[in-house]
């Protein structure tokens, strides 16, 4: 049967079982836009490209499955870089299509035309033209395939215009997957014994992969072997936290007490990440260490230092044949002591208390976050999806917020602004039966709070936080350090973030005091809506430094 290119391209993504497409529409690409017309595919129709591109990434984050993200030609692909080097940075599965000109209209400098291959070249796994309407459907394929294999990472494909109108006979391709590493039974026999001649060993988790609940395990396993389970930053939803292996997350915002346990270890297993610049403290951290990685990518990019031992596997894949093994033989003769030393250092940090970091003199400090996030980790439970922006304002959640359940953090492990809003709305459209939370501050959430109006418009009810303190803080904090007393370049208007909301049909709320966070958070959650809760802080609060936080 004959369809044009743009249809096929359609239902190849459709027997990949691609449930939503977030996009900004284009000329360029409007006969996709015809076939997702009749598609069981659902358009997410985004207000800005790289709110779509980290819809996409959430999406990919989440399930496993790559995210498709939609946008057209030259500006709208320039918007969505930051989704595609976010996803290459963090390693996570995302496919962006984006519109081109017409293939006669190349090389003339014609409208919006820009080098797809040389903007994306060095920052995607793939750039992918599609030359041919007969094969535009294997090229999907292929796309789909290339951005879930090994390490997971961003494929962009390019959509001439002209050619996706013309007509094909060609099948619908796929889907076709790549075949997931399993670690052979000596491999773990020789990491067994590591662990087991090991006084201080460690797990370090991150890395995407652990959407299927195998962190649960691993963290059974290490609590029976007395091993610690550290997590890579922004990956600590890898396992549950009332876990009796749990030992706290590396890199930012980390107590020092976490990060000097994990220097004192001398076995360190590395599982679907690498010892990479944010997790080590800048190349400084747990180098003498001898060294297991674990990784679906033989190259094991994202990871210096010494490798003793390297097991190419997936998260899953590898902790199924792990935990297959009686976790007495990895014990050896360790007591519990440095499991329990290091278990009880991170429960120290995480315990809700009042925030250090508010000067006792500061009579208008607003909202204590220490107490604040305390309250939304009471009604949280470990059991919602929190979606984080870039900077300061996050760290109180990230100290003091739960996660019990797998795939339920989406933040940008390469710092990018502007994740929080549409993150929490994908989550809440890929998971409508769960609370999607958004946490940023006052810069990070007008980077993207447009998105607010595709919640709106898709039956969306995410809740989102921001933390306002009228300045961009990481930055601030920077040039306190560096420039002391010479702010510049950090200060910002905001308007009224609750009214903003309520302008949507949203519910909005705003918060001055510590007192009114809680009954303001549980209208929020009552609210059959999107929510919004405006939490005033003063602009000298900071996060307290790594050492008072420790316990």
């Amino acid at each position: 049967m004959s369809q044009s290119a743009g249809h096929l391209i359609v239902r190849t993504l459709e027997a990949h079982g691609v449930e939503r497409v977030y996009a900004v529409p284009g000329e360029s690409y409007l006969d996709v836009l015809d076939g997702l017309h009749d598609s069981v595919i659902e358009t997410v129709v985004c207000r800005h490209e790289g709110g779509a591109g980290f819809m996409a990434l959430a999406e990919g984050r989440l399930t496993g499955r790559p995210g498709i993200a939609m946008v057209t030609r030259g500006p709208g692909a320039a918007n969505a870089m930051i989704a595609i080097h976010t996803a290459w940075q963090d390693a996570t599965p995302l496919v962006l299509f984006v519109g081109l000109i017409p293939v006669a209209d190349r090389e003339r400098e014609s409208f919006q035309e820009f080098s797809l291959a040389g903007w994306f070249g060095t920052t995607a796994k793939r750039v992918i033209t599609i030359d041919s309407p007969d094969r535009a459907g294997e090229l999907v394929d292929e796309a789909m395939r290339i951005a879930a294999a090994g390490r997971p990472g961003p494929v962009v494909v390019g959509l001439p215009e002209d050619l996706l109108v013309e007509l094909t006979e060609a099948p619908v391709a796929g889907p076709t997957t790549a075949p997931a590493p399993t670690p052979a039974a000596s491999e773990i026999a020789v990491l067994t014994d590591r662990l087991a001649r090991a006084a201080r060993p460690a797990f370090v988790v991150g890395g995407d992969g652990w959407q299927s609940g195998c962190g649960d395990e691993l963290a059974a396993y290490a609590a029976a072997a007395g091993v610690p389970v550290f997590a890579d930053w922004r990956a600590y939803d890898a396992v549950p936290h009332d876990s009796g292996a749990w030992a706290g997350w590396l890199g930012y915002g980390r107590a020092d007490a976490v990060a000097q346990g994990y220097a004192q270890a001398d076995l360190l297993v590395f599982v679907g990440c690498g010892r990479a610049d944010v997790l080590s403290d800048g190349y400084t951290l747990g180098f003498d260490a001898q060294t297991v990685l674990v990784t679906g990518d033989p190259e094991g990019k994202a990871h210096a230092g010494r490798i003793d031992q390297q097991i190419v596997s997936t998260p899953a894949a590898f902790t199924s044949a792990l935990t297959a093994t009686e976790p007495a033989a990895a014990r050896g003769a360790r007591d519990d002591a440095w499991l329990t030393g290091r278990a009880a250092a991170q429960a120290r940090f995480a315990e809700p208390r009042a925030d250090a970091s508010v000067p006792g003199a500061l009579a208008d400090a607003g909202v204590d976050l220490g107490v604040a996030f305390g309250e939304l980790d009471e009604r949280l439970n470990g059991e919602a999806i929190l979606a984080f922006g870039a900077g300061n304002a996050t760290i109180w959640a990230h100290r003091f917020v739960r996660h019990l359940a797998p795939a339920s953090l989406v933040g940008a492990r390469n710092g990018a602004m502007g994740l929080a809003v549409p993150g929490a709305v994908a989550a809440s459209l890929a998971f409508p039966d769960r609370r999607a939370v958004a946490v940023c501050g006052d810069g990070d959430f007008l980077m993207n709070g447009q998105e607010i109006a595709t919640a709106i418009a898709h039956g969306g009810k995410p809740l989102v936080i921001v933390v306002d303190n009228g300045i961009y803080g990481t930055i601030v904090q920077h040039q306190e350090k560096h420039y002391p007393g010479r702010p510049s370049g950090t200060r910002m208007a905001n308007p009224d973030f609750a009214a903003w909301m309520q302008s949507f049909g949203g519910h909005g709320e705003r918060v001055e005091t510590t007192e009114e966070f809680a009954p303001a958070l549980d209208r929020a959650l009552a609210a059959d809506a999107p929510a919004l809760i405006h939490v005033l802080i003063s602009s000298e609060v900071m996060p307290p430094a790594s050492d008072e936080i420790a316990g």
